[in-house]
């Protein structure tokens, strides 16, 4: 499954910070109409899904491991360790993705701000003259010649 159809934890967020939703942010970065931030942010975003599915995939391992209703026999001590370290590695990235979206998303301008900012504005062109040539002795002063 594509990241863009897997969700993530960050999701509602980032519609918030961006104005549209996920699938629609995935298409204007495909369109090459998505600037650094939003670019960054999907970046992150897609890290994010993937990461968070695989804590959702341990999770529901020991799940099922746990059952109240399993067999006693197929418990192994050793797969619950190899799950632990597992979902301990899981959940790092998952920490550090959430991290660096949230501190893109808490440090980027807000896109009223820039684009209100931009909208207002018109180009305009200032023509200045050169500045005129200084008299020929206005205040200059002689070199001396050796």
């Amino acid at each position: 499954m594509s990241v863009i159809k897997r969700s993530s934890s960050r999701d509602a967020v980032l519609q918030e910070a961006f104005g549209a939703e996920v699938a629609d942010l995935y298409a204007q970065a495909a369109r090459g109409e998505a600037n650094a931030a939003l670019q960054r942010a999907l970046e992150l975003r897609s890290f994010l899904a993937i990461a968070e599915e695989q804590v959702a995939r341990v999770r529901d391992r020991v799940h099922a491991a746990t059952a109240a209703d399993g067999d006693m026999d197929d418990l192994s001590a050793d797969a619950m360790r190899m799950d632990a370290q597992w979902l301990e590695a899981a959940l790092a990235g998952r920490n550090g993705y959430t991290a660096a979206l949230d501190e893109l998303l808490r440090t980027m301008p807000p896109t009223t701000e820039v684009a209100g900012s931009r909208a207002g504005l018109t180009p305009k062109i200032a023509a200045t003259a050169p500045p005129a040539p200084a008299a020929s002795r206005a205040g200059a002063v002689r070199a001396r010649r050796p």
